[in-house]
């Protein structure tokens, strides 16, 4: 498998790099202290057309494919985690709609989600249930030609800011939950939905991270995607294709917190040389290089694969199933762990907020936690094998 950047990839690269070295970094340290959500981010991510790039070109995406987002995620997220989670949670939003939309579904919201004009989310997680799906209990009525939606999502990214979230939601509650699921289109402003509780988060504290509540939600029966209880299978689907975007918001976490540690290092001196001359730390940022040089191979192999499919219902094979799983594993331990130490070259400089790498280790920490956590993705690829 053929994965090196194309001269695209390369162009796309270095484009998104000096965006977020010139326009993203800046106010990376403000926009966590104060903890609100930056619609400037928003706005700059619009302008630039990042918002559209793994949407097809039938509805004004750029149809780059997932390694272009991927890369374009990794950038963002050397200098702010919270900004490459924009276009990642929106991918992961419109998943469901790229997998198993019919074509009225399609022209309806694809052309103002590939410009990011509206934004999307997914709605998985609820107060007693993450990881186990079966105990997921938001409730999908059938009532005539519509469904009547109950319960309550939490940990949704996006969720206060969305303008269309995709809801996973149990239709038949006496049948097994991997048969009776619907994955359903709810618009910003439908009677009997709206926002509870905002996240007071320890990491990406400028992401929108709230709880959504459904009371007698009435959605039209053409909001579902898909057909009565194919829900669990396009959740399922959503998941093996997101999973690589969230490995890029952990690798450009840790490719960052290296990079910073790495000119720290240089500067830095002690007992009459930087820094970096000393094994106890150059040995360290050895590590830091090789720990993310080889997580990004494994992401990048992931997406060259995964992007040479149809995104359809179609079934992916365990194989390509382990990859995705274990991209995410990977690069999310890999970024726990090189942001750690990356606080450790700076010793107590890296614990102060006035340096970067004290943010980084606490962006890094979730990417072990949603998407499926690490403990969940090793039960996958266990499976798999």
């Amino acid at each position: 498998m053929q994965y090196d950047l194309t001269e695209e990839q390369v162009l796309l690269q270095n484009m998104v790099r000096r965006l977020a070295r010139e326009k993203v970094a800046p106010g990376a340290g403000k926009r966590d202290e104060e903890g609100e959500f930056a619609w400037d981010m928003v706005d700059l991510l619009r302008e630039n057309g990042l918002y559209g790039i793994d949407f097809p070109e039938a509805y004004g995406g750029s149809d780059a494919g997932m390694m272009a987002l991927a890369i374009a995620i990794e950038e963002l997220c050397k200098v702010d985690a919270s900004c490459g989670l924009l276009i990642a949670d929106h991918e992961l939003g419109s998943l469901p709609i790229l997998l198993a939309a019919n074509e009225a579904q399609r022209r309806r919201y694809l052309p103002q989600l590939t410009t990011g004009e509206r934004l999307a989310a997914f709605a998985l997680t609820e107060p007693a249930a993450g990881s186990d799906v079966a105990r997921l209990r938001c409730r999908a009525r059938k009532d005539g030609d519509s469904y009547i939606l109950n319960g309550t999502k939490n940990f949704i990214t996006n969720g206060g800011v969305a303008d269309i979230v995709t809801v996973y939601a149990v239709i038949d509650p006496d049948q097994p939950t991997h048969r009776n699921a619907g994955v359903f289109i709810v618009e910003k402003g439908t009677p009997g939905f709206s926002v509870g509780k905002k996240e007071n988060k320890m990491g990406i504290r400028w992401s929108d991270t709230v709880e959504l509540i459904f009371e007698d939600c009435r959605v039209a029966g053409e909001n579902l995607l898909g057909q009565d209880g194919e829900g669990f299978q396009i959740m399922m689907k959503t998941l093996d294709f997101s999973r690589p975007a969230v490995a890029a918001q952990a690798l450009g976490i840790a490719a960052g917190a290296m990079e910073y540690a790495v000119a720290y290092a240089k500067e830095r001196e002690s007992f009459g040389k930087p820094i970096i001359e000393h094994q106890g730390i150059g040995f360290k940022l050895a590590d830091m290089a090789m720990r993310t040089e080889a997580a990004r191979q494994l992401l990048y192999k992931t997406c060259a694969l995964l992007q040479e499919l149809p995104k359809d219902m179609s079934r992916l094979s365990p194989e390509l199933i382990r990859m995705s799983s274990m991209a995410k594993c990977v690069c999310g331990d890999v970024a726990m762990w090189v942001t750690t130490e990356a606080v450790q070259v700076l010793g107590g400089y890296g614990y102060i907020k006035e340096y970067p790498v004290e943010r980084m280790m606490r962006d890094a920490k979730i990417t072990q936690i949603y998407e499926g956590a690490n403990e969940i993705q090793r039960m996958i690829i266990a499976r798999t094998l």
